[in-house]
C-alpha cells in the first residue's frame, strides 16, 4: 500500500478537493488559492498545480477572476448521429456559431477521402459548436461541391441555414449514412483555435478525425473536430455480435 505522506503533494491536495467539490453545486465559487493553501498546510503554488489539474479534468472553471465548479461534461456518443442529438439527450441546449463557409480546392488528403480528383472544388464549413451557450468545440467539415451544391443559396431553393444540423439537412435530402471511421487523439489547439474556443493553449483537447459513408459506400464527408477536453467526453457502446 502506498504510503499517503510520501506521495506529490499536489494529489493529496486535488483528492482533497474532489471531496470539497463533491459537497458544492454548480456555479458555487471554489476556495482561493490562499484560503486552500493556509486549510492544508502546502504552498500557493502546490494549489495551484492541484487546480490546474481540476480544470483539465473539467471539475472547475475560470470565471471572471475567480473559479467556480464547473457543470457535467457533455458526453457525445461515437455513432452516426450529429452531436446535436447528443446535446439534447443531455439536457442541453446545442447551438453553432459560422466561422467558415466557402468552396475550396481539394487537396491530395481531401481528394483521397472524398473519391475525387486534386483541385476539384470541396465546401469546407468550419463552426464553433455551442451547448448551453458554451463553447465545447470547433469543426470543420468538408463536402464534395458537385454533390452538396444545393446546400448554398446560389444554387437556388432553400438555404442551409448553418446554425443547425448539417446532417438533418442532408438526411432531409434523401442521403442516409451508412458508415464512418474516426481517430481521435489528444492535441495542442493552435492560437486561433484556442481563442475560438475561449481557452488557452496550455489546455490540451481532444481532435476527432471522422470519413463517413453512404449506404453505397460512397464518401459523404471528412470531419476535422476539436473538442474542449474539460468539456465534452465521448462514449462507445461496444458488444461481441
Amino acid at each position: 500500500m502506498t504510503d499517503p505522506m510520501r506521495l506529490p503533494k499536489p494529489y493529496v491536495v486535488r483528492t482533497a478537493l474532489d471531496e470539497i467539490l463533491a459537497d458544492l453545486d454548480v456555479d458555487d465559487p471554489v476556495p482561493s488559492e490562499r484560503e486552500l493553501a493556509a486549510r492544508f498546510g502546502v504552498a500557493r503554488e502546490t494549489v495551484r498545480q492541484a487546480l490546474h489539474d481540476l480544470l483539465v479534468r473539467g471539475r472547475i472553471e475560470r470565471r471572471g477572476r475567480g473559479t467556480v465548479v464547473a457543470r457535467p461534461k457533455l458526453t457525445q456518443p461515437l455513432s452516426l448521429k450529429s452531436y446535436t442529438e447528443g446535446a439534447v439527450k443531455m439536457g442541453r441546449v446545442p447551438g453553432r456559431i459560422l466561422v467558415t463557409w466557402q468552396d475550396i480546392p481539394a487537396t491530395g488528403d481531401l481528394a483521397a477521402g472524398l473519391n475525387i480528383g486534386v483541385g476539384d472544388p470541396v465546401i469546407h464549413l468550419e463552426r464553433i459548436l455551442l451547448a448551453d451557450r458554451q463553447r465545447i468545440g470547433l469543426e470543420s467539415t468538408y463536402l464534395r461541391a458537385d454533390r452538396f451544391g444545393f446546400l448554398a443559396a446560389s444554387c437556388g431553393g432553400e438555404t442551409f441555414d448553418p446554425t443547425t444540423s448539417l446532417y438533418a439537412a442532408l438526411r432531409a435530402r434523401g442521403v442516409e449514412f451508412g458508415s464512418a471511421v474516426e481517430r481521435i487523439e489528444t492535441v495542442v489547439p493552435s492560437p486561433r483555435e484556442a481563442d475560438l474556443l475561449e481557452s488557452t493553449t496550455a489546455m490540451p483537447m481532444l481532435l476527432l478525425n471522422r470519413r463517413s459513408l453512404d449506404v453505397d459506400g460512397t464518401p459523404i464527408e471528412t470531419v476535422r473536430a476539436l473538442y474542449r477536453g474539460d468539456r465534452v467526453a465521448f462514449e462507445a457502446n461496444l458488444n461481441d455480435r
